[in-house]
């Protein structure tokens, strides 16, 4: 059986931007076209990320080559733009809908106006920050103890007036309470239990018991530091992810988010998304095809902005 897949998060336009891989068919990129094809992905998040270390003029230039990878690599062969949650309605069989998204804000450089065009180009997710800190937040490997500034807070109230998730899976905890309360529409993209294994980048019980009662999707993050602490994990260790989130009550919740091309390191048979399917066949022998089909794609689309 073949189930259709929405993937939340890939960095396939950072390693496209530095290494210049081509998105059809580069047995380098974990998401290419035809691996996307191959695994029936049917909507691929792309993420725009920048390095923190780099100047702002170089930060902004990134960003924008990767937008140009975007558009002139990945939206082409059946590979349509979705740059409004309405898209996800007239997505055609046989079409891909791919879509972008935003890994820390660095290259804002403070500067709300810049938030405007990239929602022109069809951003529909912004997490604030990737791990450290800077002008909208502290993340999650800083030791400041520090939360959204108010910089993120106009961020936010930007992202609420124009249906934009927030997302919460690179910031520390005083963040992630600062966004379950500005926040309307607040997602996971990547990330797992913290209680099932004690990263710092997973989410703790009051976490996900928060998110679940904002009905905030949570999207299981394909990463064995993350889903057992070493750098080799089983189809079955990210399944536990998955029973353990369903038994705090987010089984409507769950999602996919790989990070596919930003990690070292694969869930063995799970190794790019051509091999989706292989991680299907696994779910269908512990949950009902409808359970499975939620976590797939159904739950996103039944939780998309209104």
């Amino acid at each position: 059986m073949s189930i259709p897949i929405i993937d939340l998060h890939c960095d396939a336009l950072l390693r496209m931007q530095k290494n210049g891989y081509n998105f059809h068919n580069s047995p380098n990129l974990d998401v290419n076209y035809e691996k996307l094809v191959e695994g029936h992905v049917i909507a691929q998040a792309f993420a725009i990320y920048v390095d923190s270390e780099l100047s702002l003029v170089e930060k902004r230039a990134t960003a924008i080559k990767q937008i140009e990878y975007f558009r002139n690599e990945v939206l082409r062969e059946g590979v349509v733009h979705i740059k409004k949650w309405a898209d996800f309605e007239t997505l055609q069989p046989g079409q891909i809908g791919a879509f972008l998204t935003i890994e820390g804000v660095d290259f804002f450089g403070g500067d709300l106006k810049i938030w405007h065009p990239f929602h022109q180009l069809g951003v529909l997710s912004i997490g604030l920050t990737w791990n450290y800190p800077n002008e909208a937040a502290d993340g999650a490997h800083s030791h400041y103890g520090h939360g959204v500034t108010p910089f993120g807070k106009e961020i936010i109230k930007l992202n609420n007036q124009h249906k934009v998730f927030t997302d919460v899976s690179h910031l520390n905890e005083q963040s992630f309470w600062d966004v379950i309360e500005q926040a309307d529409y607040v997602i996971a993209t990547h990330s797992n239990a913290k209680t099932v294994c004690d990263h710092v980048r997973n989410l703790n019980d009051a976490q996900i018991r928060a998110m679940i009662e904002k009905n905030a999707p949570i999207h299981i993050v394909l990463y064995p530091e993350f889903i057992n602490g070493t750098n080799r994990a089983s189809m079955g260790d990210v399944i536990r992810h998955i029973d353990y989130i369903c038994s705090l009550g987010g089984k409507e919740l769950i999602g996919l988010g790989s990070d596919f091309d930003g990690i070292d390191y694969k869930v063995e048979g799970l190794e790019h998304a051509g091999m989706y399917q292989n991680f299907i066949n696994e779910l269908l022998k512990y949950y009902s095809e409808e359970q499975v089909r939620g976590f797939a794609y159904a739950n996103f689309i039944n939780h998309l902005p209104k």
